[in-house]
């Protein structure tokens, strides 16, 4: 993710699917084989699709604002 400009207010992390899309999540997103998905709190939002990253499950980050 190159642009957090774009990110919405509310979004407090950002993550990085298998198949390199990239998400925006309220609260911290819960980790699957190939992905991450909300934890039933909180928004979610589909920001921009990347190449897909065989890294992944490194690619969580907390928004610091």
């Amino acid at each position: 993710m190159n642009n957090f400009s774009d990110l919405p207010e509310w979004a407090q992390y950002i993550a990085q699917d298998a198949d390199g899309q990239w998400w925006a999540y309220q609260a911290e997103p819960n980790q699957s084989h190939i992905g991450w998905y909300e934890n039933e709190v909180g928004r979610i939002v589909k920001l921009q699709q990347g190449e897909p990253n065989p890294d992944w499950f490194h690619s969580l980050q907390k928004i610091v604002k």
